[in-house]
């Protein structure tokens, strides 16, 4: 069970909403509402920067299909070494071949 600082009820609330939807299209409709455009962009980017420093991928490489910026790359690789383990989670889920 998670039990780090970040938690609280509203995002628990957040959390179980996300959890409520059912497909893809649901998920667009959700976060076009609850998220701008750039909010939407940023998260899909640094989950792409996760999946491709996971592969040992450069941050040359990653700037390039990506866009990221060398800061987020950092940040990104830094939550993927020492976060909560949340990036690994969904990654081995999504790409469970990627060992």
């Amino acid at each position: 069970m998670y039990s780090r600082k970040l938690k609280e009820e509203l995002l628990d609330k957040l959390f179980e909403a996300i959890l409520s939807l059912k497909s893809i299209d649901e998920c667009y409709q959700f976060f076009e509402d609850i998220c701008t455009v750039a909010e939407l962009k940023s998260l899909a980017q640094r989950l792409e920067v996760a999946k491709m420093l996971e592969l040992n991928q450069t941050y040359g490489e990653i700037t390039q299909v990506t866009g990221a910026s060398t800061a987020t790359i950092s940040r990104v690789k830094r939550a993927l070494n020492y976060g909560a383990d949340g990036y690994k989670l969904v990654l081995d889920r999504l790409v469970p071949d990627r060992e």
